[in-house]
C-alpha cells in the first residue's frame, strides 16, 4: 500500500477562547486535531506546544488505530499540563507512522461565532 500523510506536522496558528456556549460539548469552544491513520498499523503521535513567551510544552501523547480517524481535542490535553486558554500557540505532531492532519477550529463567543478549518502542513 502507499503511505498516505507524513509523519511531522506544523501547525503554526493555536488559540482556545475561554468564553463560549457551556454545557453543550458539540458547542463548546474548541480546537481539534482531525487525524487519519489509513496505514496498516497504529500510529504514534507525540505532540509539542510552542509560545511566544515561555518554553514548549509536551510531548502530550496519543495513538490513532490503523485505519482509523481520530479528532482529538486540544481542550482534553492536560498531561504533561492543560493547554491554556486565551492563548497564542503553535503545535508540532510527530508520528511513528505517516498520518495527515487538519486543524480546526470552533470559536463559540457570541460576539465572534465562527468555525475554521485548515490542513496542517507536512514537514519534510
Amino acid at each position: 500500500m502507499v503511505e498516505i500523510g507524513s509523519r511531522r506536522w506544523v501547525i503554526a496558528e493555536g488559540f482556545i477562547p475561554s468564553r463560549g456556549i457551556e454545557g453543550d460539548r458539540a458547542l463548546e469552544s474548541h480546537e481539534a486535531f482531525c487525524l487519519l491513520n489509513a496505514g496498516d498499523s497504529p500510529a504514534h503521535l507525540e505532540i509539542t506546544l510552542y509560545f511566544a513567551d515561555r518554553p514548549p510544552v509536551g510531548p502530550y501523547r496519543a495513538t490513532v488505530p490503523a485505519q482509523r480517524t481520530l479528532h482529538l481535542r486540544a481542550n482534553d490535553l492536560d498531561d504533561p499540563e492543560p493547554v491554556p486558554r486565551d492563548t497564542d500557540y503553535a503545535v508540532l505532531i510527530q508520528s511513528d507512522a505517516p498520518v495527515v492532519v487538519q486543524h480546526t477550529r470552533l470559536d463559540s463567543r457570541p460576539e465572534r461565532f465562527a468555525l475554521l478549518s485548515a490542513a496542517a502542513h507536512p514537514v519534510g
